[in-house]
């Protein structure tokens, strides 16, 4: 721990404070598209494919993007505050320039009607578009834009944990392999970090040489790039973003769960041989988005399947077998936060589970282009990232001393679990009877029953969504009760 004095202290919890409402006014927006989204795939109401397809790509990179946003603001404030001293110049730089992406994109999705989904696959942005030529580049530009403040943020953060641990091979926590004693005690949210973060790096550098091809072909329109290393490089970003996320969310359960637990959680050298296994794994689990490829060499995708269940045990098991360390026989008082923070693992282990079904071969080529998709990505982040993120919330509002969430928050939060995994048991349900994903009807399918399900499901998924928004409500209301009460008080 460092010494934080009052005011810099109060500096770093007023920015995370912004980005918390920040995230508190997108969050429920980026929602309601999703909600008009299976509105439309359950004929309760009527959207344009070309509405439907940007409010998908809004929804999908908006939600990607909101997230690891405020994951990374979350543990910006853990370290800036416990650790190392951070710049809150650098901090809101950081967050206007990523306000400034978020708006770029809104105004190519919504006004330009921007709608080849988050994925962008080559050569669809500019093959056969109905979107306005102009959202492209705009679109383009602000996800540009959103990278490097990524990057700025990140390493910034990476800089100044490596300056006071001593280098960067002691904020991956390699001194603990050693024989020798340890001189000074790593934080495990500061090795989590580091291991999260650093990967990132590697995916926006990738990320950002693809969108500058993008730019040059919008520019140059008789250019022309190879699709599938396109796939590979937007694949390689996509499936890191989301991983790291919820990495993120992680680090900070270890810093925050033995404050309720009243017991120390220490790196130790299994801590360290599971989250360094987890730094290598990431980089290459992504080839089992690409196994409909079969361009793709077939010692990638063997490669997918093997380090795809490899990566699911090494962080993943070690941080579950400590949580169940924490809690047993601790005498903990099952407030918000400890039940968020339990929930949250939950989501991580059911999506993960279900991700790591679809990563197999056999099954991937039945399910791939099915719902179970989306419904093991909707688990982990609707019910593992954002449970975290609430939990965080809950923590970082609250008075210190005094982190008790009250009746209305428990209330808010058994309606927000109940909506969630009902809305994504739909999805489940959906991958198992073959309903395709991306459809923004399913009038085209030509089976009936097939289309009569999917139809049904999507109305099932629509009371569930607004079982999740009333959750969401009256947490708000507890939330901001609590904000605006330690105010009162300082």
């Amino acid at each position: 721990m460092i010494f934080t004095d009052a005011i810099e202290l109060k500096r770093q919890r007023k920015l995370a404070i912004v980005w918390g409402v920040t995230f508190l006014i997108l969050f429920p927006f980026l929602v309601t598209l999703g909600l008009l989204m299976r509105l439309d795939q359950g004929n309760l109401t009527t959207l344009s494919p070309t509405t439907f397809y940007a409010l998908m790509t809004l929804h999908g990179l908006g939600m990607a993007g909101v997230l690891f946003s405020f994951s990374f603001s979350a543990l910006w404030y853990l370290n800036g505050t416990r650790y190392v001293k951070l710049s809150t110049g650098i901090g809101y730089f950081v967050y206007f320039a990523i306000l400034a992406g978020v708006s770029g994109l809104m105004i190519g999705t919504l006004i330009g009607k921007f709608g080849p989904g988050w994925y962008m696959l080559y050569p669809l942005p500019f093959t056969g578009a109905t979107w306005s030529h102009w959202s492209i580049g705009v679109s383009v530009i602000s996800l540009i834009v959103l990278g490097l403040a990524w990057l700025t943020g990140i390493l910034h953060l990476l800089y100044t944990l490596a300056k006071e641990y001593g280098g960067f091979t002691h904020i991956l926590g390699w001194q603990y392999l050693r024989k020798k004693e340890n001189k000074r005690d790593l934080p495990p949210i500061v090795m989590i970090t580091t291991i999260s973060l650093v990967p990132g790096v590697f995916g926006f550098l990738v990320a950002a040489a693809m969108l500058i091809m993008y730019l040059l072909q919008f520019f140059e329109p008789t250019l022309n790039f190879d699709p599938l290393l396109l796939k590979n490089m937007v694949m390689f970003f996509g499936h890191l973003i989301v991983n790291i996320t919820l990495y993120c969310c992680v680090g900070w359960v270890y810093a925050l769960l033995p404050e309720f637990t009243g017991r120390e959680w220490k790196t130790d050298k299994v801590l360290v041989y599971s989250w360094n296994a987890t730094f290598f794994f990431i980089l290459f689990a992504y080839f089992h988005h690409l196994y409909m490829d079969f361009a793709q060499p077939r010692s990638l995708q063997y490669l997918g399947q093997i380090i795809s269940y490899a990566s699911a045990i090494p962080a993943t098991a070690i941080t579950m077998f400590g949580v169940i360390a924490q809690l047993y026989h601790s005498k903990i008082k099952w407030d918000i936060i400890p039940l968020m923070f339990l929930f949250g693992m939950a989501g991580w282990a059911i999506g993960g589970f279900s991700a790591v079904v679809d990563s197999t071969i056999a099954v991937n080529k039945v399910f791939h282009n099915t719902l179970w998709v989306p419904g093991h990505f909707h688990t982990y982040l609707l019910m593992g990232v954002v449970l975290f993120i609430f939990g965080f919330l809950f923590y970082l509002f609250s008075e210190k001393g005094n982190r008790h969430g009250g009746g209305v928050a428990k209330t808010g939060f058994w309606v927000f679990v109940t909506g969630g995994y009902g809305f994504v048991l739909m999805f489940y349900y959906g991958g198992v009877n073959s309903i395709p994903r991306r459809y923004s009807s399913y009038a085209g399918i030509s089976i009936n029953s097939t289309a009569t399900t999917g139809v049904h499901l999507a109305q099932i998924a629509v009371l569930f969504i607004i079982l999740v928004l009333t959750g969401l409500l009256i947490m708000y209301i507890s939330l901001f009760t609590k904000l605006f009460r330690r105010k009162e008080i300082q």
